[in-house]
């Protein structure tokens, strides 16, 4: 096992005290999914404004100034080592909890794989007035949120498990574009820092595009994470014909890579019903296969 992930084991007992009070997830039960803020004192950049309420409308959450995980984790002997944190969609302009979020967690949590549902900060907050300045963008805040829930998963590897060489980072649409920033930037821990979380990666073992937006800005690197990629033929051409570009890239950089297009379908086909239903379990069998899903 590399060092890094040696040592966020061995700061996994001190990680309690410093990722505060634990609530339960909307709708889910009372502590049946606990709720951990990225930042106990608030994001960086953010803190002053950690208080505020979120808008809520249905399962789409804005107005996110304290970005979090909700946590599902498998049955106790039921885990395979394997986690994943899920980025919900919305165009960065809300984020779409339930049907890309919770349902996701839920789904690959009943199969063994620990799930965290992120909930970061939005670079084009709907809640905001037309025209008034956005604080936040997706290559600095959303990306820092993202890389911070890799970096919290690994830190609490004993506590919950998981092996932290194999956890992974999953998306959809804008949160499928955010999984894929995170997967091409470096996230290094900081083995000198303070906050033991900062010690541990924030860069995925694998990757999950689903339906992701801006998939031609996609830019594999050799060594790039390995990557799952689904989407439906009658998206955008960005998408149906971006990630069919970004699976030559992929190939070319020599990363094991795992295409899906569905015929009949479109954009934001989650879990539900139809010609694109089987792709979870196509990535859980590619999981598998890539030898992320084991015992740990």
């Amino acid at each position: 096992m590399k060092m890094l992930p040696m040592l966020c084991l061995a700061v996994s007992s001190l990680i309690l005290s410093c990722t505060g009070a634990e609530t339960a997830a909307p709708g889910s039960g009372p502590g049946i999914h606990p709720v951990i803020p990225l930042w106990v004192a608030g994001a960086p950049g953010s803190e002053a404004r950690k208080d505020e309420p979120e808008k809520v409308v249905g399962s789409s959450v804005s107005n996110i100034h304290f970005p979090t995980l909700t946590v599902y984790l498998p049955a106790v002997g039921k885990t395979s080592g394997c986690a994943v944190v899920v980025c919900p969609g919305g165009g960065h302009r809300n984020l779409v909890m339930q049907k890309e979020g919770y349902d996701i967690a839920e789904w690959f949590a009943a199969r063994g794989i620990a799930a965290f549902v992120l909930k970061n900060r939005l670079a084009r907050d709907n809640a905001l007035p037309e025209g008034a300045p956005q604080p936040y963008t997706v290559e600095r805040d959303a990306l820092a949120d993202a890389q911070r829930a890799l970096r919290l998963v690994r830190s609490r590897a004993a506590e919950w498990r998981i092996d932290p060489a194999r956890v992974g980072i999953m998306g959809f649409s804008a949160g499928g574009e955010l999984a894929a920033l995170a997967a091409m930037s470096s996230g290094t821990g900081q083995p000198e820092a303070t906050d033991p979380i900062e010690r541990c990666s924030g860069h995925p073992d694998f990757q999950g595009l689903i339906y992701p937006g801006q998939s031609q800005k996609i830019a594999p690197a050799k060594g790039a994470p390995p990557a799952f990629l689904a989407c439906g033929v009658d998206d955008r051409p960005d998408i149906s014909e971006g990630l069919a570009r970004a699976y030559l890239l992929f190939k070319q950089a020599g990363v094991p890579v795992e295409l899906h297009i569905y015929a009949g379908v479109g954009h934001g086909f989650g879990l539900r019903p139809g010609p694109a239903a089987g792709w979870a379990d196509r990535m859980r069998d590619w999981l598998e296969f890539q030898k992320f899903v084991g015992v740990p």
